[in-house]
């Protein structure tokens, strides 16, 4: 693996992205939400992933995942936390997400590398600095699992959502809110199939956000990218690499190069399988 740690940070999040995944397409996992009172697929989605924030509502949820509807997550919030605590939603994330890796990886409890790659991602995780990472950080503060699924889980987690508030941060800095963000990214890879009916926004709020976008140039009127909208996605996911880099400091470059070679067999086996492809979340086939 390169010494360039953005390339790094990019290649662990391909691979890494899987590893969180599970938790939102596997039946194991989706079993273990409805166990415990989540039933429902945007309900155990909601409840989870905001979980590591308490019991909140609608708006800092909103502000946090940035690209779903207002509308869309107010159909969970507040509500969802009479149907399960926060506390009792995260027992429920990491027991389904330990139920799927064992169900769709049953040899990796056996793989030796397992425990020295986990130590290394946590060694990266304890590197970060936290501010201006909502999403993260509330993940980081959790305790870290002594089971080896879930700690491989849990550092998997960590580390998306530090990239994904680096993300958020860099498209609130070029005014981009999150169906406009979804709409630039739909014309460079025609992504709204997927997206568009699980991220809440109407087709009213869709073309709205694509005539703002024609406004700001960064858009034709066919709907594809114009020269500059095209540099903006290249700028973003470069400096996302950039933003996500810092914690992989922690480790040498053979460390990164084991922990990336043990995940790659991993990742390809969940996605496409476990895992949809193309899916909502974005993630990319390995």
């Amino acid at each position: 693996m390169s010494g360039d740690l953005p390339a790094v940070a990019r290649e662990l999040w391909v691979l890494l992205e899987p590893v969180h995944d599970v938790t939102y397409f596997t039946p194991q996992a989706r079993a273990a939400h409805e166990v415990a009172g989540l039933r429902g697929f945007w309900r155990g989605y909601v409840a989870t992933r905001a979980a590591p924030l308490g019991p909140v509502g609608v708006a800092p949820v909103t502000a946090v995942f940035h690209n779903f509807a207002p509308a869309f997550l107010a159909r969970s919030l507040p509500q969802v936390w009479e149907m399960a605590s926060p506390e009792r939603a995260l027992a429920a994330r990491a027991a389904g997400a330990e139920a799927a890796l064992d169900a769709h990886l049953p040899d990796v409890l056996a793989e030796p590398r397992l425990a020295e790659a986990t130590a290394v991602l946590r060694r990266a995780v304890e590197a970060v600095e936290w501010a201006g990472r909502p999403l993260g950080a509330a993940n980081a503060v959790l305790p870290w699992p002594e089971e080896p699924l879930r700690a491989l889980w849990h550092a998997a987690t960590v580390l998306r959502e530090h990239r994904g508030d680096g993300h958020v941060a860099l498209l609130v800095a070029e005014g981009l809110d999150g169906v406009e963000a979804h709409v630039l990214r739909d014309a460079e890879d025609a992504s709204s199939t997927v997206t568009k009916p699980n991220r809440g926004w109407t087709d009213e709020e869709w073309a709205a956000a694509a005539e703002r976008l024609v406004g700001r140039g960064l858009l034709d009127r066919a709907g594809g990218l114009t020269e500059r909208g095209r540099a903006l996605r290249v700028s973003l996911e470069r400096r996302t690499d950039e933003l996500a880099a810092a914690p992989y400091a922690a480790a040498t470059p053979g460390e990164l190069a084991m922990v990336a070679e043990f995940l790659r067999p991993i990742a390809r086996r969940l996605i496409p399988g476990a895992i949809p492809y193309p899916n909502p979340v974005g993630a990319p086939l390995p």
